[in-house]
């Protein structure tokens, strides 16, 4: 009777993020989320930024449509963007 002999590969060597022999694994890889996790956070401060703005916009009518006064809105709306 042949034997089979099955090779498994483990989910570094197949994905490519083998260990490299001075001992950094994944230093790009690494970089690259911490560069795209850096631009999510900008992208969710500049977003804030324009909506404060858009608060500060509306008429006296909008404003009471999504029950907000004036006031509420002018304090929100001049709020520094990491705040």
């Amino acid at each position: 009777m042949n034997t089979i002999v099955t090779i498994r590969h483990s989910r570094a060597e197949l994905t490519g993020q083998l260990t490299r022999p001075s001992g950094r694994s994944g230093f790009v890889s690494r970089l690259v989320r911490l560069v795209r996790s850096l631009a999510r956070w900008i992208d969710h401060l500049l977003e804030r930024r324009r909506s404060r703005l858009a608060l500060l916009e509306m008429t006296d009518d909008q404003l009471k449509d999504i029950g907000v006064s004036r006031c509420d809105a002018h304090r929100e709306g001049i709020r520094p963007f990491w705040d």
